[in-house]
């Protein structure tokens, strides 16, 4: 799957995904969070940055809070998803990103063991080695809510996880090479006959993936931080900070994965409302 990711600059995407103008400068996110608005590029006449929000509505859809639920799309099963067939047809996108985490799974208890104690979850961040930006597979799609307000919304596809990636987790974003932007991007119906091609594994290529801390698994923590390698004593072993149900979403012990003082307050776990950030905030 992909539940985090990161876009830190701004400054190359013109040339990389062949927009119309260059992006305009917008603060860098080191913990892109589902149910936050992002950058995407549809499959319009013209190349522009479009905010979404990270979560397919499908247009069809009672409630949009079935978004929670759609923030990625298999590959092996997207054609056939009523979620997701037409968007695929009609409505494809490129999610903007230059790097993206994931969370290893260290030992599986067994027993009764495996019912009060879930298996170490350790964060990871992949990216380029150069840091150059590159696009996610998405989908979008517009629903119109009951007092007609429109809501725009996308999903990523994930596939199987390439020889980098397999180590840590099975699932991996779908990431196209810029030869296969004009393709995905065309504003035109497609079949799946014609997308096919394009939905497999991507190869390693200039990727690189290491461990980082745990802060990065509330979405409050989005600072340069949540990037920088974990320190080299959790390097071999799992970190002693890392908690036995840590995932994606839940809030970190402290700001730095320490165990609490006795009697220190628990942190809240953050709404979907606390977790709005745009990314085209004006850089500061």
């Amino acid at each position: 799957m992909c539940g985090r990711y990161t876009i830190t600059s701004f400054d190359n995407l013109q040339a990389e995904l062949g927009l119309a103008a260059p992006a305009a400068p917008a603060a860098p996110r080191y913990n892109v969070a589902p149910g936050q608005m992002v950058p995407v590029v549809k499959n319009q006449d013209e190349r522009v940055l479009t905010p979404v929000r990270w979560g397919l509505v499908p247009y069809w859809a009672e409630d949009p809070r079935v978004g929670n639920r759609m923030i990625n799309a298999r590959c092996e099963s997207v054609t056939a998803k009523p979620a997701f067939r037409n968007a695929l047809s009609r409505r494809r996108c490129l999610v903007v990103a230059d790097g993206f985490y994931e969370w290893q799974k260290l030992g599986d208890g067994g027993g009764s063991a495996a019912r009060s104690t879930k298996a170490a979850k350790i964060p990871h961040y992949i990216h380029r080695r150069s840091g150059a930006p590159f696009g996610m597979a998405g989908l979008w799609e517009r629903w119109k809510a009951p007092d007609g307000t429109w809501l725009e919304s996308c999903t990523i596809l994930t596939c199987d996880a390439n020889a980098l990636m397999r180590p840590i987790h099975g699932r991996m974003p779908l990431i196209l090479d810029r030869a296969s932007y004009d393709r995905w991007l065309d504003p035109a119906p497609l079949s799946p006959g014609d997308l096919l091609p394009l939905l497999h594994t991507p190869p390693v290529r200039d990727f690189e993936a290491y461990r980082v801390s745990t802060l990065v698994n509330a979405p409050q923590h989005d600072e340069p931080a949540c990037i920088e390698p974990a320190p080299p004593e959790t390097q071999t072993d799992a970190p002693a900070d890392a908690r036995a149900d840590a995932r994606p979403g839940d809030p970190p012990r402290t700001a730095r994965g320490q165990a609490r003082p006795r009697g220190a307050r628990k942190p809240r776990t953050p709404r979907n409302s606390d977790v709005q950030p745009s990314l085209f905030d004006p850089k500061p």
